[in-house]
């Protein structure tokens, strides 16, 4: 099946328009992706059992180390290599499919086994189950890849936004017939058919017959590198909840679920799909180092100014507000919730350091990396457990200041970003929000006077205005506010 020139290749015109469109898209889509799953948090917290979001827990990090392998990198390398033909494409897609199926089958055949290790019957069938939404996502894998890479920002957004909202709706509805664990399945699986389905109908490419292609082995190589990274990344991203529900069961994995879920989650929610508009911008300016240097720092202030303020209000506040929004019998979550909250101010600098190693096309450095996160984080949750699900939470956190200085130190090594320019774009706003904790914290009996809606507003505004305030003291804080103004009133980056 032969396809269109230029197919492939992004349209032409400003790259500075396309990056401004797309994180614009990309914010607007994220901000409606977020309002659904922390209503989702919110609602089914209210519908749902700690014991029912317990069992998915249990069965997420199975479902979540399967899909290591699912992608195996190959979206990543159609995004980033210069120049990708149909052939190529079409070698990919395949990969896809046929590991998703194998996979699929591995899900159904170890299911028995995980229900044994965690000592629940419920286990099993879900995990077996779970296996269909990583066939789903193997369909489509390509032609998500395919519109990332022609910055078609908007077309992925709107499909982004439909499959949250589709989580939400359905599995609210599937609560009507049966308040059980299978309502979040239920969601799940429906927006996942719902975006694939969504990403075949915008793409402008369809399949051939599975053929191999000269060239293909490089590809593979890449995603290689990606997928030792994300191999790696597993373990500091769900040994935590297999921990837990070994050794402390599911109504402790389902507070600290809770807790991970309305605010580690979200963080990651947002720096994820930005990826898709910085990865492939930043790797048509790798040899252009000013141009990428200033890119990258650009919107990771731009970031780190939206978002650490409210981290650090939510979790100064965190014991007004969990059993605020989730409602009093999460109460047992706050805690927890505060802990991670210290590990949210680091994350939203930490995580966009993938985007350097993709586009650089560093996928060895990435993968060691990945490694060493993954030991640190592996050693601080064993030295948590014995405190349960906070211990854990604390061990978190605590890892997460300690790789800070080594992650920049490391990637500073090689391109053009260097140590020096991390620190002076990201100082204002680390220091002002950890100072903006402390205030708040110090301030909070005052704020406890009044009622809990205002008094989390009040402890909102107050941790916004200390940061801004700190970064008016630094000419780099200076030069993001006057951009993050500009960006309000357009709409787009100048």
């Amino acid at each position: 099946m032969s396809a269109e020139p230029g197919i492939f290749d992004p349209p032409r015109g400003s790259l500075r328009k396309s990056v401004g469109r797309g994180v614009v898209a990309t914010a607007l889509a994220q901000s409606v992706k977020l309002a659904a799953q922390v209503a989702s948090v919110v609602v089914l917290s209210r519908l749902l059992a700690p014991e029912d979001f317990g069992v998915v827990a249990m069965c997420a990090p199975v479902l979540a180390f399967v899909a290591l392998f699912q992608d195996f990198g190959l979206t990543q390398a159609t995004v980033q290599k210069s120049e990708v033909t149909q052939q190529e494409v079409n070698y990919l897609f395949w990969i896809n499919v046929g590991i998703s199926i194998g996979l699929a089958g591995l899900l159904a055949a170890a299911s028995p086994l995980v229900a044994l290790f965690y000592g629940d019957p419920k286990v099993g069938p879900l995990t077996a189950a779970m296996g269909l939404q990583i066939i789903v996502y193997g369909l489509g894998a390509q032609h998500f890849a395919l519109l990332t890479r022609r910055m078609e920002f908007g077309r992925v957004a709107t499909i982004e936004v439909a499959g949250a909202l589709t989580v939400f709706l359905v599995s609210i509805a599937w609560t009507m017939m049966d308040r059980s664990y299978w309502a979040l399945y239920a969601g799940a699986l429906t927006g996942a058919v719902l975006t694939t389905s969504c990403a075949w109908a915008s793409s402008l490419w369809r399949p051939g017959p599975p053929r191999r292609v000269a060239g293909g082995s490089g590809l593979v190589r890449f995603g290689a590198g990606v997928t030792g990274f994300n191999f790696a990344n597993f373990f500091s991203r769900n040994l935590d909840n297999v921990l837990i529900g070994k050794f402390w069961g599911g109504a402790q994995l389902g507070l600290y679920d809770r807790a991970y879920k309305l605010l580690i989650f979200p963080l990651n929610q947002t720096a994820n799909p930005l990826a898709k508009v910085m990865i492939p911008a930043l790797a048509r300016l790798q040899h252009e180092p000013d141009r990428y240097r200033r890119a990258y720092l650009q919107v990771i202030q731009l970031l780190l100014l939206a978002v650490l303020p409210g981290v650090a209000f939510a979790t100064a506040m965190a014991d007004v507000l969990v059993p605020f929004v989730l409602g009093p019998k999460w109460q047992g979550s706050s805690e927890i919730f505060a802990a991670l909250g210290f590990a949210g101010l680091l994350q939203p600098l930490n995580n966009p350091g993938g985007w350097l190693f993709i586009s650089q096309g560093r996928s060895g450095d990435f993968m060691r990396w990945g490694i060493v996160a993954a030991i640190t984080s592996v050693l601080a949750f064993i030295i948590g457990l014995p405190y349960g699900a906070w211990g854990v939470a604390v061990g978190y956190a605590a890892s997460e200041y300690f790789r800070t200085p080594i992650l920049w130190v490391y990637v500073g090594r090689k391109g053009p970003l260097r140590v020096a320019d991390i620190v002076r774009a990201a100082s204002p706003f680390v220091l002002g929000s950890h100072l903006a904790l402390a205030l708040v914290l110090l301030a909070k009996d005052s704020l406890l006077a009044h009622q809990p809606v205002a008094a989390l507003l009040a402890a909102a505004i107050a941790s916004y205005m200390v940061v801004v305030a700190v970064a008016l003291l630094f000419p780099a804080g200076r030069e993001t506010l006057r951009e993050g103004l500009q960006l309000f009133r357009t709409g787009f980056f100048h």
